[in-house]
């Protein structure tokens, strides 16, 4: 298995259709202001977040299950920036959708522009075969409120090709989360 490089992922997006929409160089600037970039790093991609935001609330005193989830333990915002309370957790999407490759694992790590500021991207690896809008999870591990900006940087992907396809890929197993667009709460 191998980590690809910026080389590759213009080829395989421009080619095949993994990342759409696709940047193929670093945006760090928007409109003559600073942004968290986004785009094609040298051994990956930051993606960037729609500014569509599910924020955990405890407004109906919900209990947090992933095997009967309660939709009412969000509040919806649509915004350009997003306030995490203090301690707590939001939910929301990439702006890129992406058709991983039967022999490719992508993984997902946060950048270092948040974790700085005690935020905390999470999000679990994209399968072979897996396509969608990436749900990204932000927890807020700081005492103060903290802001997430859309349409910027939030996260890198990193692709690993092996060298054989997977014998059985998400889309083999009728994988859930196959296909998912928008912000998507648990499944069981």
């Amino acid at each position: 298995m191998s980590i690809k490089s910026d080389r590759w992922i213009r080829r395989m997006a421009e080619q095949h259709g993994m990342i759409e929409p696709f940047e193929p160089g670093q945006v760090r600037a928007q409109e003559g202001r600073p942004i968290v970039s986004y785009g094609t790093s040298s051994y990956g991609y930051d993606v960037r977040c729609a500014a569509e935001f599910k924020i955990f609330t405890n407004i109906n005193s919900a209990v947090v299950d992933p095997k009967s989830f309660d939709a009412t333990s969000f509040v919806d915002v649509n915004n350009n920036t997003c306030v995490i309370p203090p301690n707590s957790f939001a939910l929301a999407r990439t702006i890129e959708y992406f058709r991983i490759p039967r022999n490719v694992l992508t993984i997902c790590l946060g950048k270092s522009t948040y974790a700085r500021c005690g935020i905390i991207v999470n999000v679990t690896p994209l399968e072979p075969e897996w396509e969608g809008h990436v749900t990204l999870e932000f927890s807020n591990t700081t005492p103060l409120p903290a802001r997430i900006y859309a349409n910027e940087g939030v996260a890198q992907m990193l692709f690993l090709e092996s060298d054989e396809e997977c014998e059985t890929s998400y889309r083999d197993r009728g994988g859930k989360y196959q296909g998912q667009k928008g912000v998507t709460l648990p499944k069981t």
